[in-house]
């Protein structure tokens, strides 16, 4: 039975988005990207080199046969800083994706949600299909749904941290107000965070550093990629109900009786 991710009409098979940033090499980078399975990669418009035409970037290590490219507003401060970024991924991509992120403190990274929710509807009225990068705040990923983002992507931690998910309680909320998908973004460290994340109910997870700074990425990246599908089969499944006193896994009336003296 097909279980594809659809945004914005657009199917994936994979629920792993990875990200092309802190990589220590392009080899590396490669080798993790097609290890991991994923039908999309995240590239920050803003740090490439595009005034060297001959130089090669970041885009041209990427078989764009078989990923789609995702345009992020990383490194972008302001609204207006966010907006010439997306228009300008759009035009090097060739692709109305981006994903949004406005980013004005530098120490702990954490989204500006009101520049943020301001840029999105305007990038929405542009015929932009907007993935916004959030944190973990319920009102506001409605907000962002309401204006007409494709999908709402929650931090689970700071970004790079590898602290894993601190914010599974936001995010269930998120999930469960939703009619978009919702990808887990940021903080996760390993495979298990992943899971974690679609075992919940979330529709997908983006993974850059813990990935990109593995000792092996390419291995890394495929352990996420089972991660992510152990996770989505565990959430169709169906886990059993949380319970305070144990049951016995085998019923009482399996076992055979002691017989009594004199019986």
């Amino acid at each position: 039975m097909a279980d594809d991710l659809v945004i914005a009409g657009k199917t994936f098979k994979s629920r792993l988005i990875v990200g092309t940033g802190r990589y220590r090499t392009m080899e590396d980078m490669v080798q993790a990207i097609e290890a991991s399975g994923t039908e999309m990669v995240t590239v920050a418009i803003r740090r490439l080199d595009l005034d060297e035409p001959n130089q090669k970037t970041i885009l041209d290590y990427i078989d764009w046969s078989k990923v789609n490219i995702l345009p992020n507003t990383a490194g972008c401060a302001t609204m207006e800083e966010a907006l010439f970024v997306a228009r300008l991924g759009r035009e090097v991509a060739k692709t109305d994706f981006v994903k949004l992120e406005v980013i004005p403190d530098p120490r702990y990274l954490f989204p500006d949600p009101v520049a943020t929710l301001e840029t999105a509807k305007q990038l929405v009225a542009e015929g932009f299909i907007v993935l916004p990068y959030i944190h973990a705040d319920p009102v506001l990923a409605k907000n962002l749904e309401e204006v007409g983002c494709a999908t709402v992507m929650p931090l689970g931690s700071a970004i790079g941290s590898g602290q894993g998910i601190h914010t599974l309680e936001e995010i269930r909320i998120i999930i469960e107000q939703a009619t978009v998908p919702v990808v887990v973004d940021a903080g996760l460290a390993v495979p298990s965070d992943a899971s974690k994340a679609l075992e919940l109910g979330a529709d997908a997870v983006l993974v850059n550093t813990a990935i990109a700074q593995a000792e092996d990425p390419a291995m890394m990246a495929h352990a996420f990629k089972q991660g992510v599908e152990a996770g989505r089969g565990a959430f169709l499944a169906g886990r059993i109900s949380v319970r305070t006193a144990a049951i016995a896994s085998s019923p009482a009336a399996d076992v055979p009786q002691p017989v009594q003296a004199g019986s």
